[in-house]
């Protein structure tokens, strides 16, 4: 029996690699399901086990310097993934609606791939953001929604641009979450950078309802599939899952909303109890999506009191 799964998960194995778009098979972490697996399931076990253990006797990291490049850095990667969405397609040939999977090997189709696989290498890059929760003891940061976030995301991206790498209008919820990155990342650049700068963060305010718009956006362009008399888009199962995230995620960061904004309440992270508001822990400093204010600090004030940060979106 053991031998008829090895068997099969083999079989599994090598239909996926035949299965793999030629255009990106060279690229990194695009040969095989394997390694992106083993990778994700690392920095779970690291984020909710070994991470926390390490830091358990030690002082947490300053990291304000690192942090203040990191959160830079990140805006201008996403602002040229953005850039490159929009020249391989978003701004020159596409219709913003039926917009197919191209098959060919053209520059664009060609620049909309390496856009594509950016993004989502992007996306084990901002495994950064738990390593400083980490390193920092913010420990109560980490809740089941921020793991599940980063490890879901990049696993889910590879199955797409493994089969459709130049998605069509399946590659629209990533400029759009690019583009909200750029933003997002920005804010918490300035932030870093300590107190000085927190006159320019007036509008930490309309963070949620930015991250809100996105999910709206992505789930209004998708829904257009649905209405058209004839969309032949090659791989509809894409349309039905980006349809599902986008309402999925919405629902999530409403709840949010709702919890951070109308029930002031605070959501516990991984192996943490819940706690009663008006505790002297942190405010509310979890978004739906799983990230969290100010990368991870809230800012406390002498009688006790916590007032939130700012929000970070997925």
């Amino acid at each position: 029996m053991l031998r008829e799964a090895l068997s099969s998960l083999l079989n599994l194995h090598n239909y996926l690699k035949s299965r793999t778009d030629a255009r990106v098979r060279s690229y990194p972490l695009m040969q095989s399901p394997v390694e992106m697996t083993f990778i994700l399931l690392a920095y779970v076990v690291f984020a909710v086990s070994v991470g926390p253990r390490v830091m358990a006797n030690r002082k947490p990291f300053g990291l304000k310097s690192a942090m203040i490049v990191y959160n830079l850095s990140m805006v201008l990667l996403n602002g040229y993934i953005v850039y490159e969405f929009m020249m391989s397609g978003w701004a020159t040939t596409f219709t913003w609606r039926c917009d197919l999977i191209d098959y060919s090997s053209s520059p664009q189709a060609l620049r909309m791939i390496r856009a594509s696989w950016l993004f989502y290498f992007s996306k084990y890059i901002e495994l950064l953001d738990t390593v400083f929760f980490v390193l920092r003891k913010k420990q109560s940061q980490i809740t089941f929604l921020h793991v599940f976030h980063h490890s879901f995301m990049p696993w889910t991206w590879w199955w797409g641009i493994t089969l459709t790498p130049a998605g069509g209008m399946g590659s629209f919820h990533a400029m759009v979450n690019a583009t909200v990155h750029v933003i997002m990342y920005f804010y918490y650049g300035l932030s870093a950078a300590g107190p000085r700068f927190q006159k320019y963060l007036w509008w930490k305010k309309h963070m949620t309802a930015i991250q809100l718009t996105q999910f709206v956006l992505v789930s209004i362009h998708i829904s257009q599939y649905y209405f058209m008399e004839k969309c032949d888009y090659q791989v509809p199962l894409w349309i039905h899952l980006i349809w599902m995230y986008g309402v999925f995620f919405f629902l999530l960061f409403s709840n949010f909303w709702i919890q951070a904004y109308v029930k002031g309440k605070r959501l516990p992270g991984i192996g943490e109890p819940p706690r009663q508001n008006g505790s002297a822990g942190e405010h509310l400093s979890v978004v739906a999506n799983g990230k969290h204010l100010e990368n991870g600090n809230a800012h406390h004030h002498a009688n006790g009191k916590v007032v939130p940060g700012k929000v970070k979106e997925i």
